[in-house]
């Protein structure tokens, strides 16, 4: 089966800009052209990128915190439905949603509801991204999923806490997590990006300059994902999940976003792609 081709799609997307007078170019129409322009089962795949941030703000919701990400596709209304009777989020999702709600429920026997809500849920949605029919999702969520929890056990390390109280999922890398010793946990043969991460996170003292290393980092994991791919939906997941990075920074840091921006732009120049083809 042939991917579907959204040149007219990715060959638009240079002509965004950002707007200094609203701290930010407008990511509501970039998500509002990208689900006019594709097919039914590609945008259920957006959907599925965007529900990262739905599972962010149910955390903090079910916290009792105020704040609430925009990349979310839920309202405030929305979410605390969903934490009582789950209906908008994928299958994985809405499974750990039902066993918190409900502890003697049929859902919490496959749900170790003992564990922390936010590790569970964040399980729960790398779980459907593997699912995922998009390979760039597919393959982003379980990179994205491996550098949060090698941040997450470095952070843990330098404060003595035990870094399989921090980590999400399971599996080798995990695993390596949880027994290692060493000072890159062994993973520098298997992680490119290790030492970088180390560094960013164990040396920086700035906080901001450290999101932004780690925020290069996942720039560039996407950009690997992504290297061969020019106008189908991997395509556009990865302008997508590097919108999602320019929109977090130009909140932020107005400065850093601009910068972002403009690499998103030269990185996506027209001409460039189609010399490649």
């Amino acid at each position: 089966m042939f991917a579907n081709n959204y040149y007219t799609l990715v060959a638009g997307f240079r002509e965004y800009a950002l707007d200094a007078e609203t701290k930010g170019f407008d990511i509501e129409q970039i998500l509002t052209d990208v689900e006019e322009s594709l097919s039914a089962k590609d945008w259920r795949e957006v959907q599925l990128l965007f529900a990262y941030y739905d599972c962010e703000n149910l955390v903090a919701l079910r916290n009792g915190g105020a704040s609430h990400n925009r990349l979310g596709r839920l309202s405030s209304d929305e979410l605390a439905e969903e934490l009582l009777r789950p209906t908008h989020l994928p299958e994985h999702i809405s499974c750990v949603l039902r066993a918190y709600a409900q502890p003697d429920g049929e859902d919490a026997e496959t749900v170790d509801v003992e564990q922390p809500f936010a590790a569970s849920l964040f399980a729960g949605y790398y779980a459907e991204c593997a699912t995922s029919a998009s390979r760039f999702l597919r393959e982003w969520a379980e990179a994205d999923r491996t550098l949060r929890n090698v941040t997450a056990a470095i952070v843990a390390r330098e404060r003595g806490l035990a870094v399989d109280t921090v980590t999400v999922g399971g599996g080798e890398i995990v695993e390596q997590l949880h027994r290692s010793s060493a000072a890159d946990f062994g993973l520098r043969g298997e992680l490119q990006y290790v030492d970088s991460l180390i560094a960013a996170v164990g040396d920086e003292s700035n906080l901001l300059e450290k999101e932004r290393k780690i925020d290069l980092i996942r720039w560039s994991i996407a950009s690997e994902l992504s290297q061969f791919d020019y106008f189908d939906l991997n395509a556009v997941m990865c302008y997508l999940v590097k919108v999602c990075i320019v929109a977090r920074w130009s909140a932020l840091d107005r400065k850093t976003g601009r910068v972002m921006f403009e690499r998103l732009m030269a990185e996506l120049d027209g001409k460039e792609l189609v010399g490649k083809l």
